[in-house]
């Protein structure tokens, strides 16, 4: 029976079912993403908590009762808001401790002359697409910056893989590139399904339910800015603490499907290699993926390094779990020191 040579779609084919098996591999990049991804909500429950300690202080309840009661009454009043953004800030002393402290520097979004007392502050927001840099960006909703929606897309990225046209990981993937029709039409999809193509106070779907567990009424206007509430030290930093939370999840989410679309232009390039079907089969079955031709088949070179499909296929799972603890460090640095004695 003669060999059946591989054509560009059998290519496609089979770096596709191979790009889903890489997606399925528990990996150290994955788990570390779940990982972040499981334990974000109840961080956000329990800073919301303390929010709604700090800005009860400011605004009592009985105050926004008092407001509550006369906006009823009279139409032209208007004077509660709800928000689910808010500026917190402290007065750091220039003789306190904050000032003399290095280790906190990453915490103080405002300094002024080290000689004088500085008002710390930063914008917090606790929608879906509440921004993660500190940044008020009310008055133009369009500008917010791209990772405000990427942690969207990382926390929802399962509802999204399961949606036709939809792709959580477009942003990923089109890192460095300029910004072009592919990505807009993904992002656009990402946006409707969320719910965030509505606009402000509109939304729909995962970002309706989301932002509706965290509002508060508060008294002023509408526009957040407007309000400074003042925290100690230590309230401002658990803020930031769990800002930073809301980054290290998309920045966990970017390193897994990194290293996926890492591994999956090397599977493209090691099959670019082959002429025939049955060695790229072979190298989907070494790799941990059981694959066969009529698969493939039924579903309807170049001058390029040959890859044989075993060496291929350690080269990698080499490119997972680039990740070492210390002991492992050592382990791998022992073990080579005695292959160097040896020799």
């Amino acid at each position: 029976m003669s060999r059946i040579r591989l054509n560009q779609e059998y290519r496609n084919k089979i770096a596709n079912r191979m790009r889903v098996h890489l997606e399925q591999e528990e990996t150290q990049e994955k788990e570390k993403f779940f990982q972040e991804r499981e334990s974000f909500l109840d961080k956000q429950n329990a800073t919301w908590e303390l929010a709604q300690q700090c800005v009860e202080r400011q605004y009592p309840k009985k105050d926004v009762d008092m407001a509550h009661y006369l906006q009823n009454k009279y139409p032209n009043v208007n004077t509660i808001a709800k928000d689910s953004c808010f500026h917190f800030g402290y007065m750091a002393k220039k003789d306190g401790r904050e000032d003399d402290q290095t280790d906190n520097a990453h915490l103080h979004s405002q300094t002024h002359d080290e000689q004088d007392d500085k008002y710390v502050t930063k914008h917090f927001d606790f929608r879906l697409n509440g921004d993660i840099d500190g940044v008020d960006r009310q008055d133009d909703v369009d500008s917010y910056n791209p990772q405000s929606r990427d942690f969207a897309y990382a926390y929802f990225r399962d509802e999204l893989k399961a949606k036709d046209n939809c792709n959580p990981d477009i942003n990923i993937e089109m890192d460095n590139k300029p910004s072009n029709p592919h990505q807009t039409k993904f992002c656009d999809a990402n946006d409707k399904a969320l719910g965030f193509s509505g606009g402000k106070g509109n939304e729909i779907s995962h970002a309706r339910d989301w932002n509706a567990n965290y509002e508060l009424d508060l008294i002023g206007r509408e526009y957040c800015r407007d309000r400074q509430i003042p925290v100690s030290e230590s309230e401002f930093n658990t803020f930031v603490i769990w800002q930073q939370a809301k980054g290290q999840m998309i920045m966990a989410h970017y390193k897994w499907i990194k290293s996926v679309l890492e591994q999956t232009k090397f599977i493209k390039d090691v099959i670019k290699g082959y002429k025939y079907l049955d060695e790229a089969i072979e190298f989907a079955k070494e790799s941990g993926l059981d694959l066969n031709d009529a698969e493939i088949i039924r579903t309807n070179s170049t001058g390029l390094i040959m890859y044989n499909p075993k060496n291929a296929a350690a080269m990698l799972k080499s490119m997972k779990n680039k990740s070492q603890t210390r002991e492992q460090k050592i382990a791998l640095r022992k073990a080579y020191e005695r292959q160097q004695s040896t020799q």
